[in-house]
């Protein structure tokens, strides 16, 4: 057997009455496109359900399988004295699929259980379908805060378990679209929003899982997206097969995308092997911008190349090859700055140390410091592996010197970075971020990367970087 069908669909609470008190009825074709997605369900009679949901325990690098026998839950977070929604768990399948993913190379499993209890985001979907059958055992999984390719992968492990177990299995992905649709919404506008919304919708529709795969992670930030990281996962678990989908609805009007797709899994197709399609993409793309660095990154990249592979810390420019060194301009053997290397791999931030001011005795030095550090001392992240270096994405900014500001108008968050101050704490966030749309925004990251509690007073100081690509 194999993963016979898959649905994708949203879980707003109000649509279940006892929480919306007849705002459930705004959104009637969101609720009869659950009800066809149910019936289908129903049809097909699975064995298990692999239940996907962005607000299951969630790990930055782990993706969490529920363990136990079982799990309950109910709505009274949203106010609500509903019915009580049951589970009992496929423990065999999470045995399985646990196995596959650790021979996958991919950090999954049962460890780490933060909440026992169903979610709203596995309660909404199983209250619909559970009306229509309810013959089944689940697999609930988190989401992560690893790359769109690590949750398509993960995909393809719950197929591969489904075809060794022969088990009949349905996918129930989980999540609601941009959350940035109307400016009175929860979250307010922003232009990602319906555009993530649109784009999303297609791709779903058309069966096109590759698009999944190449949304960018500062865009999906900016539009406040929920479900993508289920989708993507449900897309893995149709990987080298045909797929005949449909869309079932599409409405937001509290300023909250709710998208209902139904698909159901054909014939090989070795067309349809998207990860690798992606990845080859992936690769051709990456070797087009190391072609274009500038010499301040390709600096910064051969001395992140030199740590992880030899341990070895450059000194300066009689450590960098004969035809790097001679590239060397004048403001990088003489100048002072201070430096920020960010690097990225697949679209998502991958270490990140700078120094507000200059430390080293040249910018050269500052630059061969801070990329070392970035790869492997920024705390948030694991040092970079050797296997990781062809995948980074660097830049390079340099500091301008710092001026003294009276208020946030004199900011810029394109043009201006900030450094917020009080006494010894100081936190500092360069221009141009994905997600820091103004002043207010800028402030606040820094404030809370300085420590700097509510209600103490701050200085205010602006700067300009140039940033190498």
């Amino acid at each position: 057997m194999s993963v016979l069908s898959a649905y994708a669909v949203p879980h707003p609470p109000l649509i279940l009455p006892e929480v919306g008190k007849g705002q459930e009825k705004l959104i009637r074709s969101t609720v009869s496109a659950y009800r066809e997605a149910a019936g289908h369900l129903a049809l097909i009679k699975p064995q298990t359900v692999v239940l996907l949901s962005p607000h299951a325990t969630m790990y930055a690098d782990y993706f969490h399988i529920s363990p136990g026998s079982g799990a309950k839950g109910d709505m009274k977070a949203f106010g609500a004295k509903g019915p009580e929604t049951k589970v009992d768990y496929d423990q065999e399948f999470v045995n399985v699929l646990t196995g596959l993913a650790s021979e996958a190379g991919l950090p999954a499993g049962t460890l780490g259980e933060r909440e026992k209890n169903l979610d709203h985001g596995s309660i909404v979907p199983l209250r619909f379908f559970q009306e229509a059958y309810d013959d089944f055992q689940v697999v609930r999984i988190g989401v992560s805060g690893l790359s769109l390719a690590e949750h398509y992968r993960l995909g393809q492990c719950i197929a591969a378990a489904a075809e060794e177990l022969h088990r009949s299995v349905a996918i129930i992905a989980s999540g609601d679209l941009s959350h940035r649709l109307k400016s009175d919404g929860p979250y307010g506008f922003a232009a990602e929003g319906p555009e993530f919304d649109h784009r999303l919708m297609a791709a779903l529709a058309a069966g096109d899982f590759l698009e999944l795969l190449r949304f960018d992670a500062d865009f999906c930030e900016a539009a406040g997206e929920c479900g993508l990281r289920s989708f993507v996962i449900m897309a893995g678990a149709f990987d080298g097969r045909q797929v005949k989908a449909r869309r079932l609805s599409y409405e937001g009007p509290f300023g909250v995308g709710y998208g209902l797709c139904l698909f159901e899994g054909g014939q090989a197709d070795p067309g349809r092997s998207f990860l690798a399609i992606y990845e080859e993409e992936l690769r051709a793309a990456l070797a087009a911008i190391r072609q274009k660095e500038d010499v301040y990154v390709r600096v910064a990249r051969y001395a992140i190349e030199q740590y992880v592979r030899k341990q070895k810390r450059l000194r300066g420019a009689e450590d960098l090859p004969a035809a790097l060194a001679a590239a060397l301009t004048p403001e990088m053997t003489e100048g002072r700055a201070g430096v920020f290397v960010s690097l990225k791999k697949d679209g998502q931030l991958r270490g990140c140390i700078g120094t507000i001011g200059p430390t080293q005795p040249a910018l050269l030095n500052e630059i061969l410091h801070n990329a070392v550090s970035a790869c492997a001392e920024d705390p948030r992240f694991e040092p970079v592996a050797e296997e990781e270096l062809t995948q980074l994405v660097i830049n390079v900014d340099v500091l301008g010197e710092a001026e003294s500001i009276e208020s946030m108008e004199q900011l810029d968050v394109r043009r201006y970075g900030v450094i917020v101050s009080h006494s010894l704490r100081r936190g500092l966030l360069l221009p141009d971020l994905a997600g820091v749309d103004s002043p207010a925004k800028q402030v606040e990251i820094a404030l809370q990367k300085a420590g700097i509690k509510e209600g103490q007073p701050y200085k205010l100081e602006r700067f300009e970087v140039v940033r190498h690509r």
